[in-house]
């Protein structure tokens, strides 16, 4: 069996919504040597049907089912299992441009110091309407992405990236430790080791709704994002990577042992901002990290309307909590 230029990596829970026009995205691609390797991660609803009945129609696909572990531990054996040199990430919630291969491919052919290059999105909604987003473009240089890093702005959209395999390999994969963050983690190890870029392009529908592991793990993935980027900073400061060997993150109050004194703090102050506006994370326990942060002395700025706005999400307990918060770190500055 011929090796193809391109293993898709796609792993798939309970993805039957948008499943089929992910998957069509791929196989419609204008590039088209590539292997299409689709993990099922223990789904229960039709998504090994729908994964079954394709592979079925097109030999590129290679289907793995099996039971859940998870999408860090998916997305390491798809590095395993995929025999090409480039490997392409897909989610099954997105779509592919057809041009999307070509134009990266293209790209590797031309920049062999590039180990991984994404594209810009083109973002959409449950119902593939035009989905808001505003902020910084992803870099489309790696002196663009390494001021990202420092400025703390969006570096790649993960299911629009295609890397070199063996690279990816070589720094350890996904780390487990960095659950619903792992793709942030794994761009700040490479970072060191290759160049990482986007191109301009939006090669790529990325989808938003309420469903998505952003949304449902809202505060585990700012503050796994939070000590990536300590990490990252103790790297490039000559120090141990004190994160390499977990298989999980430490509590917060825990990170002063690992990173050493005022690293909880520093979290704190990276991620409450990104709370503000989260139903789900002030609904979790980053409600408690926001009240730490504000006890702390952190900055107040638009914490009154996080008052109101925890009211119109039905929690009017945590509205006076907050508001009381505010009320007694005003007295004692």
């Amino acid at each position: 069996m011929s090796i193809p230029a391109i293993s898709v990596a796609m792993s798939v829970f309970n993805g039957e919504r948008f499943l089929a026009p992910a998957i069509e995205s791929i196989l419609g691609q204008t590039f088209d040597d590539f292997e299409f390797l689709i993990l099922d991660d223990g789904s229960s609803d039709g998504t090994p049907t729908i994964v079954r009945d394709y592979a079925a129609r097109d030999p590129r696909i290679r289907p793995i089912l099996r039971e859940n572990r998870g999408l860090v531990a998916s997305l390491n054996q798809l590095l395993v299992e995929a025999r090409a040199p480039l490997v392409a990430r897909m989610d099954a919630d997105d779509i592919s441009r057809p041009d999307r291969f070509a134009r990266q491919i293209a790209f590797f052919a031309g920049h062999p110091d590039y180990g991984v290059v994404g594209s810009r999105s083109e973002d959409i909604d449950e119902f593939d309407a035009p989905y808001v987003v505003t902020g910084p473009e992803h870099p489309e240089t790696h002196e663009g992405f390494l001021a990202a890093i420092e400025n703390g702005w969006p570096l790649l959209c993960h299911p629009a990236v295609m890397y070199r395999r063996d690279l990816v390999l070589s720094v350890g994969g996904y780390h487990a430790a960095f659950r619903h963050c792992e793709d942030l983690d794994l761009w700040l190890r490479l970072a060191s080791v290759t160049r990482l870029c986007s191109l301009p392009e939006r090669l790529i529908r990325y989808r938003h709704y309420a469903g998505q592991v952003s949304s449902r793990h809202a505060t585990e993935q700012l503050v796994g994002a939070a000590v990536a980027r300590l990490a990252y900073d103790a790297r490039q400061a000559g120090r141990p990577d004190p994160t390499a060997d977990l298989a999980a993150l430490p509590p917060l109050d825990q990170l002063d042992d690992l990173f050493g004194p005022g690293a909880a703090a520093e979290v704190r102050t990276r991620v409450a901002p990104g709370l503000l506006y989260s139903r789900a994370g002030l609904g979790d326990h980053g409600f408690d990290l926001l009240v730490d942060y504000l006890r702390e002395g952190g900055d107040r700025n638009g914490m009154w309307r996080t008052v109101a706005r925890l009211v119109s999400f039905g929690e009017p307990v945590r509205a006076a909590r907050l508001a009381a918060t505010l009320a007694l770190t005003t007295v004692a500055a």
